[in-house]
């Protein structure tokens, strides 16, 4: 039980990048199992991030350590980055330590497999995330989504609900200027997303020419039903993304990596790795905040 002025380790750690401030932040408490949900979903609001984990013991012998995900608004089964971000402040504070490379993360998807290569700023971290259902939407729900994004979708691809424990909607658009200029209507988004039980829209480009460089897809994913206007780099959101690109036969290599953020001020990469049975993504976690929080 926690006593009066209670601490607990804190860290916010920027995903999908090695350096600070270019990724998406996730604020991970360590050894929160005194917490209720509650709490947690009161610390959640108050971070105001798009996520903040909650690092536990394993109530699973097949676990190494127990994850809760809490978006401000709302508990999550999985989400991508929050599953990165966590590991490596699991490892960086000792909570945890990899064997053989591997970490096995408990959350509300079940015990999902990590890998872990490297030391320090040369590590990177890739989960497999949960077994992807996706549905393809009737074309009304895709002209909505045309119309809450200002601009039309690339023709001859399916909007496609995908389910990977967080549920996206994803569509492509014809190239990588298209993506960076879009500027959601909020409203008419939060509601497609909710009549589709959505937590919002991944959208993303190919890449051809100069836009390419390092990164074959651009990725944008925006939730404002969900209280977040736009993820900075998601992580469910880009397996959601490889997801699409396999079903509908549109994958030109089973590894790529995505950039995504460049519009609200980051440059995050994903790496994607894609084969028949499973989707891995991962990349690069830094910390940018190592403290106490205080909890009572």
């Amino acid at each position: 039980m926690l006593r009066s002025m209670d601490t607990l380790a804190f860290k916010q750690v920027d995903v999908f990048t090695a350096r600070p401030f270019y990724g998406n932040p996730v604020a991970v408490v360590i050894g929160a199992d005194a917490l209720d949900t509650a709490a947690m979903q009161r610390i959640a609001a108050w971070t105001n991030l798009s996520e903040t984990t909650f690092l536990l013991p394993p109530s699973s012998s097949a676990a190494d350590y127990r994850l809760r995900i809490f978006t401000p608004r709302q508990e999550l089964p999985f989400a991508g980055h929050p599953t990165i971000g966590s590991a490596h402040a699991a490892l960086e504070a000792g909570f945890v330590r990899p064997r053989d490379g591997r970490l096995r993360q408990e959350c509300g998807a079940g015990v999902l497999e990590l890998s872990v290569t490297g030391e320090g700023e040369a590590r990177r971290i890739f989960v497999k995330a949960p077994p992807a259902r996706l549905t393809t939407l009737p074309p009304a729900r895709a002209e909505a989504l045309a119309q809450a994004l200002g601009a039309p979708l690339a023709a001859g691809q399916p909007v496609t609900r995908v389910d990977v424990g967080v549920v996206w909607i994803v569509a492509a658009v014809s190239d990588a200027a298209t993506l960076a200029r879009l500027e959601p209507d909020a409203a008419k988004l939060s509601k497609l997303s909710l009549d589709c039980d959505a937590a919002g829209a991944t959208v993303f480009a190919r890449t051809t020419g100069k836009d390419a460089g390092e990164a074959a897809v651009h990725v944008r994913s925006f939730a404002p039903a969900h209280g977040v206007p736009e993820d900075p780099v998601c992580g469910s959101g880009n397996v959601s993304v490889g997801a699409f690109l396999r079903e509908h036969r549109l994958l030109g290599a089973p590894a790529y990596t995505a950039a995504q953020g460049m519009q609200v001020g980051r440059d995050g990469r994903v790496e994607v790795r894609v084969s028949p049975s499973a989707i891995e993504i991962g990349g690069h976690a830094v910390t940018c905040v190592d403290g106490r929080l205080r909890v009572s």
